[in-house]
């Protein structure tokens, strides 16, 4: 037998523009059918932004409505989870899609240096985010970009702010925040497990790394992370030609470390989330 590894395709960001790689979805239809194709692939948690119609990033709720209702139509059980993130928009509009219910939602619990600006989240804010994902029953996934986030989480978890079992995304290789560093990685995960013994945890990997991350979460018993929000090339020379080869390529890789792509079914069960 082997074990599941959960893969999520984040399949849009804030950043990549058809420009850097032509195969980025922008529009929802073009999401709905990206992620319903990466799901084929073996994704079954999908990592989603929205976009206006020139590109730029948003928090529209009306389009996070279109995109849920097209991603639960064509990709049947799938977790659906929000970014949160502080580059779709400013203060509590960055939840404000959070009353549609989506499986789960992201969620950072400190502030961090990006490549030219600050990544804000003051602790006001972490606090009503994490208290609409509560109201909404919306499972938060950590986004951890250094040690003060981890415990911030777990501190958190242990007050009820965030209720169930902790999922935690290690994000790495984001120029400023956390280097992709094995031992550092290695010791952010054995800290979670000290600390909140029963969390899952995902790791994240930044353009070329996004493959290193990979292949230490794989081996480290973790969960997948993969998508065109990371990184648009499959190598230096070579652009993905979508969300479903960068999937495919995990998938492909599960066998070597004694795992094997979870199904809807294993992945909720994973997540604590309802079939």
């Amino acid at each position: 037998m082997t074990t599941p590894c959960i893969i999520t395709v984040a399949i849009t960001g804030s950043l990549p523009t058809k420009k850097d790689n032509p195969a980025v979805p922008i529009s929802v239809a073009e999401q709905i059918d990206s992620t319903h194709a990466a799901f084929e692939a073996g994704a079954t948690l999908v990592h989603a932004h929205v976009r206006n119609d020139d590109q730029t990033p948003t928090s529209d709720p009306e389009r996070f409505a279109r995109l849920q209702e097209g991603l639960k139509k064509h990709c049947p059980g799938i977790i659906i989870q929000f970014s949160t993130g502080g580059r779709s928009g400013a203060g509590r509009e960055r939840g404000g899609m959070l009353p549609l219910q989506p499986d789960m939602a992201s969620l950072s619990t400190g502030s961090v240096n990006f490549p030219t600006r600050v990544y804000e989240n003051s602790p006001e804010l972490v606090d009503w985010l994490a208290a609409e994902m509560k109201t909404y029953n919306v499972k938060p996934e950590i986004e951890a970009f250094d040690l003060s986030m981890i415990f911030k989480a777990v501190e958190m978890s242990r007050s009820g702010a965030i209720p169930g079992r902790l999922h935690v995304q290690f994000v790495m290789g984001v120029k400023n925040a956390m280097p992709v560093d094995r031992a550092s990685f290695d010791f952010f995960i054995s800290t979670l497990k000290r600390l909140a013994p029963e969390a899952t945890w995902t790791g994240a990997g930044i353009g070329k790394d996004q493959l290193t991350l990979n292949h230490w979460s794989l081996a480290a018993g973790g969960h997948c992370r993969t998508g065109l929000e990371d990184n648009v090339r499959m190598d230096r020379d070579t652009l993905a030609p979508s969300n479903a080869a960068l999937v495919k390529r995990v998938a492909d890789l599960c066998a070597q470390y004694g795992r094997h792509p979870a199904s809807v079914a294993e992945a909720r069960a994973i997540m604590g989330l309802a079939n």
